[in-house]
């Protein structure tokens, strides 16, 4: 038996950061989001976002990878979105991803950080975000696959 629990902060944009994600809907996805991460016997802690990208703050069970997991998330929510009459101009999401792993002790502030998606975009581009997240947690990156 493995005893487990890690806390993922799992981030992905729509292709090309077009703002295909409509505010208006946005909660009729992240419930989708949800039975996704529910069927595969995770958690979800929050998930929040913009028209172009989304934050997942989840815990998943050992026996499926972290690729598993994001590939499972992106193709079921990118098929939901494609057949939802809510999202006329969805595409689908970017290839690349962002998962970082937090300690159980900072749950509530990366979950208040999710919450305030809103606020802080009015400040903070998704390319910085990005890019400090990555900056933040030592990952080395090539430039040509950092969302624009």
């Amino acid at each position: 038996m493995a005893y487990t629990k890690l806390l993922y902060h799992i981030v992905f944009s729509t292709k090309q950061r077009q703002p295909t994600i409509v505010l208006e809907y946005e909660r009729e996805l992240y419930a989708y989001i949800m039975g996704i991460i529910a069927q595969a016997e995770g958690h979800l802690y929050r998930i929040g976002g913009m028209p172009d990208h989304i934050h997942i703050i989840a815990d998943i069970p050992s026996k499926i990878s972290l690729s598993d997991f994001v590939k499972r998330l992106k193709q079921g929510s990118s098929n939901w979105l494609a057949a939802n009459p809510h999202f006329p101009h969805w595409n689908r999401w970017e290839e690349s991803y962002g998962a970082f792993t937090y300690a159980y002790n900072d749950l509530q502030e990366v979950v208040d950080y999710v919450r305030n998606q809103k606020e802080h975009h009015k400040k903070v581009s998704f390319t910085e975000e990005y890019r400090k997240l990555l900056d933040d947690f030592g990952i080395e990156y090539d430039e040509r696959y950092i969302p624009k």
